[in-house]
């Protein structure tokens, strides 16, 4: 996420955006941060950033002038520019639109009140694993704003190797609305003793929390959050994080897409660019060549495509 500034919107949602409001949000994204993350994953140059920028307006912009029930949200770019980097510009813009009206829905709302309700599971899934924790967190009141960018960005904000991005991406995108909460109360079960050795101070225990360790084992990680997601589904937790499963758009829509999987039938339209255990028991500038990432987003794009034509033939049928 990028500071808004001249703008009138810190973390709020916005009715409208401009070109030119837009413009200023993205130029001062850090693309030197990104293009570092970039080169480790080998990639062997960067978009020109000016070319990069400009794509990436058009697409926020389309999908927000299509989508009119739709409202940005500080750190939407993240998730929109990610997408830019792997698929290109034609397949980020429908799977952008398709991720804004289903997995992002919520944030996408003219107020943060969604948002916070999703926020709301944090707590309620580490009471459910680690009572002591969950008690500790309670007395110093650091409450969930510190997991808000890991929410709304599926952690591209925060996470400095961008092969990490990829793959929570990549489970994220396989995996219900609600996962990315069910990550976060994993990262935060993970470095239970850090944060029970912090003095019980909301300052001391918010300034932990909300810097994530470089070297942190992502893909037991993603396990556990599954067994956690599996042990505690949303419906299980609603009633404590005082929200009803059918006042969650992301969730209501999802159920829609599991419904359109089930008739899913295997395609090959999307082709490669060029270039446990459970918890408790242990383009109009130029025309760039898409980056030689997408293999990086594995199975969960390939999933995407293959229930494109059911979530929308006509949006998916323009990109070709």
């Amino acid at each position: 996420m990028c500071p808004l500034q001249n703008l009138e919107m810190t973390c709020k949602h916005v009715k409208s955006l401009t070109c030119s409001a837009l413009f200023s949000i993205i130029s001062s994204f850090k693309w030197s941060v990104l293009e570092c993350k970039v080169a480790r994953v080998g990639s062997n140059s960067f978009v020109h950033r000016d070319a990069l920028q400009e794509q990436l307006i058009d697409i926020i912009l389309e999908v927000l002038k299509r989508n009119s029930q739709l409202h940005y949200y500080q750190g939407y770019h993240d998730v929109a520019v990610t997408l830019l980097l792997v698929v290109g510009e034609r397949m980020a813009m429908a799977m952008l639109e398709k991720l804004s009206n289903h997995h992002l829905r919520d944030f996408m709302d003219t107020t943060m009140d969604s948002t916070k309700h999703i926020l709301n599971y944090l707590m309620p899934i580490l009471e459910q694993v680690d009572a002591e924790l969950h008690d500790f967190m309670t007395r110093a009141e650091v409450g969930t704003i510190f997991a808000l960018s890991w929410l709304i960005t599926w952690f591209g904000h925060v996470l400095s190797e961008f092969k990490h991005t990829l793959r929570l991406y990549d489970f994220f995108l396989a995996s219900h609305p609600l996962m990315p909460i069910y990550l976060a109360a994993t990262i935060v079960l993970h470095r239970e003793q850090e944060v029970k050795q912090t003095e019980c101070d909301m300052a001391m225990v918010h300034h932990l929390l909300s810097h994530i360790p470089e070297d942190l084992p992502f893909e037991l990680l993603i396990g556990r959050a599954q067994d956690l997601f599996d042990c505690f589904p949303p419906p299980l937790l609603a009633k404590q994080a005082a929200l009803q499963s059918r006042s969650s758009l992301s969730i209501s829509s999802f159920q829609a897409f599991q419904l359109s999987t089930l008739h899913q039938r295997p395609d090959s339209v999307l082709q490669p660019g060029d270039d446990g255990e459970l918890w408790r028991q242990g383009n109009r500038i130029v025309k760039v060549a898409v980056w030689g990432l997408s293999a990086t987003l594995g199975a969960a794009v390939f999933a995407v495509a293959q229930t494109a034509m059911d979530w929308g033939p006509e949006a998916f049928l323009q990109l070709f």
